[in-house]
Parts: C-alpha cells; structure tokens; sequence
C-alpha cells in the first residue's frame, strides 16, 4: 500500500448517472492523493458542471415512480444484499478508505463495520416501515397513517468517514423509496465508486443512485435544483448553513450536519485512567478529524496534575505515520490545507496564553517528508474565551481547562455555539443524571468518549452543530419519509 514515487497510471473514475459510468466531455480532473504520500496519485475524478449535476438529477427523477413502488421489503433484499458484499469486501474498502483518506488501517475496519451494520439495520427497516391504525372519534369511520417517500434526494457528504457518512445517509433514503444524487468529497472518490459499485450489484435499478463527482457546482445544484425534495449535508458549519438557506428557497427539506467542539468533562470522583485512555482516544482518533472528536477537557483542580500526566504519557505513545503500517496508530491530516489550518490554531493558542504541555509541531522528515502530519498536541490553562476553546480545530489538537466545581463545569461545557457531544466522568449518580439532563448538546455520554455512538440510535446536535432532523437509527427515516392521512368513511 506504501509509493515510492509519482503514479501515473492512476484510473479515472466517471460519474455514475442512469447505470452509465461516464466523464462528461470537456471535464477537468481532479487528482486524488494520497495524505500519506502525495507522490502517489491514486485517481482521477471529473470537476463536474451544474449541467451534468441537473442531467444526473432529472435521471433520479425519472427512476422514482418505479422505485417507490417497489415493494418496501423487495427494497429491503437489496439493501440486504449490499450489506452482504460490503462485508465479504471488507478489507478491500478498508485499505481503499485508508489510503484516500489517511486514518490507521485499524480505524478504516472499524468504519467498514459501521457501514456494514447500518446498511443491514436499514435493510431490515423494509419490514417495519409501518403506519398507524388511529381509531377515530366519529362512528363508521377508520383512520390510519402510512410513511411516503419524498423523491429525489440530494446527498452531500465529507471526506473524513467516506464510507459510513455515505451509508447512513444512502441506506434510508433508498428504503424509504427515494431516489439519491450523491456529491463525495473530492478528496476521497474512491471509496464511494467501491460502494455505488456494490449497490449495482446487489441489484439496485438503474438511476436510483446516482453518483456525481465535483465541487462547489455539484454541491448548490444539488441545494437548488427545483426536482430535489430533500438535502441532507454532513460538512463545516459554514457551509451546512448555506446549503440549508439554499434548500429552502425550492421547499426543500433539509438536515445539516455540521462541525462540533466537544466537552469532555472529568469530576474529582471520576475513575481517572478510564477517564485519560479514552479522552485521549476521543481527542486523537481518526487524527482528530472527526466532528464528535474530544476536543475540550474540563477538568476539577484536585485531579488536574495525575490526569494531565497520564493523558500526556498515553499521547507519547501514539505513533504517527502512514496508516497502511499496521503499528500506527495516528495517521495524517487529510490534505495540505487543513495541514496547514491546524498550525495556524496551535500557533493561535500559544499566542493567545494557552500553555502547549505537548507537541504542536509539523512532522516532515523521515518517513514523514511528503505526507501531512502533525504531532498530537496538548494545551492546559485554556480559557473560556480562547479561540483554541470556542473554535473547531478538526485535528489532533486538544485544549484542557481546570474548573473548581461541577457547577463551573457544566457552565463551561455549554459555553459554545456548537452542541454535538458531551461527556462526563464521575461516580456520582446525581451529577451525571444532572449533566445528561443539562449538557447543551445532541448526545450524551457517562463515563464514555464523545465519539461512541450506535447505529440504532439517533445521531446529531443543536446550535451550530445541527439543524433539520437525525440520522441514524429510526429517526433517520422520518427525514426521509412524509406521513400521509388515510381516512374511510361511511363504512357502513
């Protein structure tokens, strides 16, 4: 999986619109790199215009009358069927995500186990996507209710899960008997050819997902296009909020996900070397590049030194380098700009009085030259009003502040525009009832990292970090479905 130098041969990847691999005539391309190695280019994808984006929109329109009624269990089997080849794929998709995206190969399997198990979990969903007998107040008359598909949904998704994003947002759209144009990311296309591929051959009819690479001019036709009845983004909070001002000047439906700065929060009672493995999992996973990454730890005065010492011995210990190797376990940024970002945060925080307690510097000798990597870093002594506090850093970057009680503790951890995550470390029932009830935020956790969640269970957040609905779990399929009134009267 290493390069040794520049690819040339690297494929070209073209859009799947109507079951037709094609570039669009005229394209750019857009080179897909390795973060580990940029020498090595791993393919081609075209930059493709509103024109094609429309053209492949208007083929997911065409295919929704007889999608929708394909029988919801028939969709099912598909699903069922996608799930299966996923799982027999594993490995070549973890290696293919690994190598785009840059994550430890460990990490790119446990993403692969994720996409694996929603697409099953939804598959299952044709079976149960039930309505309701409502018994009505008047006499010879019966009411019920039952779940409708929207249409043509437009997908935007990132490059930072670029198999399992795409699963939790493909998976219910499909089985609720709406048709997809999905936007990948550029950076990482590969992937999502591996899965369209997959879905082809479980059978999926032709238009029903269609795949469409690009930029900025896939992305707003699909937030604008009048044929879109829903968006459903996963990206920065700038962003997200355009695509959602977008979506609404067509009526259409739309969830954002967006950007986080999760509070982990550690009591005096709490079990400290639980509580420093996984606050420095969750801050340092994935690189950091995760929107429920661990990136603030609040911490009582009482435990601060024995905590601090025991995050920083267990982050020495993390090896950085290329995913591929299977003794790393932190692999590079994604790209040279968001490289390039995370410096300038660590160079903020020191400027701004933070306290650097470990790393905070580029890696690029050695093996390290012609990647993007950044040592895991530690900040103490951060205040509520520093940017490395309030601002989402997306990297290796974790900023630790020390509270005198839980009071200030829940204060500080709501003191942000985001509200994705949170979590809290203690032994006291009463407090951790309190937080959870308390904690701003989307999802919850007790003892717990801010990245763990669940399939089945909803996923999202609130203020800046969410708006429009869930993802995940049932919740999903209310985002993706409409619910239709039946009433029969004069029955007798």
């Amino acid at each position: 999986m290493a390069s040794t130098g520049t690819t040339t041969t690297a494929p070209t990847h073209g859009n799947l619109i109507g079951g037709v691999w094609q570039v669009p005539q005229g394209a750019e391309l857009i080179a897909n790199h390795n973060p580990a190695d940029t020498r090595q280019i791993l393919s081609y994808t075209p930059a493709t215009s509103a024109e094609e984006t429309a053209r492949a929109i208007e083929v997911a329109h065409a295919a929704f009358p007889a999608w929708r009624n394909t029988p919801a269990p028939t969709r099912g089997k598909i699903l069922l069927k996608a799930a299966i080849l996923m799982e027999q794929r594993k490995e070549e998709l973890a290696r293919a995500l690994t190598l785009e995206e840059g994550k430890a190969y460990a990490e790119s399997l446990v993403e692969m186990d994720r996409a694996i198990n929603l697409t099953y979990f939804f598959a299952a969903e044709g079976t149960r996507l039930n309505g309701e007998a409502i018994p009505s107040a008047l006499p010879n008359v019966m009411g019920y209710t039952e779940r409708m598909p929207l249409g043509v949904v437009g997908v935007i998704t990132p490059w930072n899960f670029p198999v399992a994003i795409p699963a939790w947002k493909i998976a219910p759209a499909l089985i609720a008997g709406n048709t997809v144009v999905i936007k990948p990311s550029p950076l990482t296309p590969d992937t999502m050819k591996l899965i369209a591929e997959i879905y082809e051959e479980a059978g999926l009819p032709p238009g029903v997902l269609n795949v469409v690479f690009g930029d900025r001019p896939v992305g707003e036709t699909l937030s604008t296009h009048p044929l879109i009845k829903a968006v459903t983004f996963t990206g920065s909070t700038p962003v997200g909020k355009a695509v959602y001002r977008q979506a609404a000047t067509i009526g259409a439906r739309c969830l954002v996900e967006m950007g986080g700065k999760n509070p982990q929060v550690i009591l005096a009672d709490a079990d400290l070397e639980l509580a420093a493995k996984l606050t420095v999992a969750g801050a340092f996973g994935s690189t950091g590049q995760r929107c429920t990454a661990t990136s603030r730890v609040i911490v009582e005065r009482s435990v601060a030194d024995r905590f601090l010492a025991r995050m920083i011995e267990l982050t020495k210990a993390i090896k950085v380098g290329n995913g591929a190797d299977p003794t790393v376990t932190m692999g590079p940024l994604v790209d040279e700009n968001r490289k390039r970002e995370v410096l300038r945060f660590i160079e903020i925080g020191k400027n701004e009085g933070s306290t650097l307690a470990l790393g905070g510097n580029a890696l690029e000798d050695g093996d390290h030259a012609h990647g993007h990597f950044i040592e895991p870093t530690i900040f103490t002594n951060v205040t509520r009003e520093s940017t490395l506090f309030q601002e989402e850093v997306f990297g290796p970057v974790l900023s630790m502040t020390i509270v005198d009680t839980y009071e200030e503790a829940l204060a500080a951890a709501n003191d942000s525009k985001f509200g994705l995550s949170a979590s809290i470390f203690t032994k006291d029932l009463h407090k951790a009832h309190h937080f959870v009830r308390h904690c701003e935020s989307g999802m919850a956790h007790v003892n717990g990292p801010t990245i763990f969640s669940e399939v089945h269970l909803p996923f999202g957040g609130v203020k800046d970090s969410g708006q429009g609905g869930r993802e995940m779990g049932k919740a999903a399929l209310e985002f993706f479905t409409d619910w239709k009134a039946v009433y029969f009267e004069n029955l007798m």
